[in-house]
């Protein structure tokens, strides 16, 4: 029996028309630049799967220009819009 690593065989990757494909903009100012940015969670020991407090880096987009991140991350991860100002407001906390 030959016990050699097989390569997997490529699967063939769909043509996709992108400028067909919508271009994102800034709700806010409108620019199609974007940069990465993480919104990090803190999870409790109690809601944690192996029981110990956790530290969760969440990516994101933010705009090139204003820094704003769009609404559709933010629903997507439980924010429903963008805290600004004090940097260290604790949602959770109230």
């Amino acid at each position: 029996m030959n016990m050699k690593a097989r390569k997997p065989i490529p699967q063939a990757q769909p043509k996709v028309d992108l400028s067909t494909a919508e271009t994102m903009k800034c709700e806010q100012c409108g620019s199609t630049l974007w940069k990465n940015a993480f919104i990090i969670k803190r999870i409790s020991a109690i809601v944690s799967p192996n029981g110990q407090e956790a530290i969760v880096p969440i990516q994101v987009y933010s705009c090139d220009g204003c820094s704003k991140v769009p609404s559709i991350f933010l629903k997507d991860i439980g924010m429903e819009e963008e805290i600004e100002g004090d940097p260290l407001f604790r949602p959770d906390l109230g």
